[in-house]
């Protein structure tokens, strides 16, 4: 059996050759990784996980802020989920996400713990790779 190209309204309808596809590919695995990894800091700070609560409160951050910064990181997240089918709503989620991390990023700055200021910076990398993948696919 012979393999022939395709030409004219058959290629067209065969989609671009350009990558796109493995583009949205990258965008969803980026995407679902990031949310899983902001969930599981919200699920973290709900149940008051020692290894997260305890730098909290040595920032400085009161422990009634704690449920609301958990809803937000959690809300975060399913936005990113959501984003996938409702691309607006993705987009604000990891705009809003990075704004939270980087408002992380400023408090730990404050606090003059300098050797913190990556461990917000893992968690905005990977929104801010859902955000660039989802712009260029």
């Amino acid at each position: 059996m012979a393999v022939t190209a395709k030409t004219g309204p058959e290629q067209a309808r065969a989609g671009p050759p350009d990558g796109s596809i493995l583009m949205s590919t990258a965008h969803v695995v980026v995407t679902v990784l990031a949310a899983a990894w902001v969930g599981f800091s919200a699920v973290s700070v709900f149940l008051r996980a020692k290894w997260v609560v305890q730098p909290l409160a040595d920032y400085g951050v009161p422990q009634s802020w704690w449920p609301w910064l958990g809803t937000a990181k959690a809300a975060g997240a399913v936005g990113l989920l959501a984003g996938l089918l409702v691309p607006a709503i993705g987009v604000l989620a990891g705009i809003c996400l990075v704004l939270y991390f980087t408002g992380a990023v400023i408090t730990v700055a404050r606090a003059r713990w300098y050797s913190h200021i990556p461990y917000p910076l893992m968690y905005m990398a990977p929104v801010a790779g859902a955000l660039v993948l989802g712009f260029a696919s």
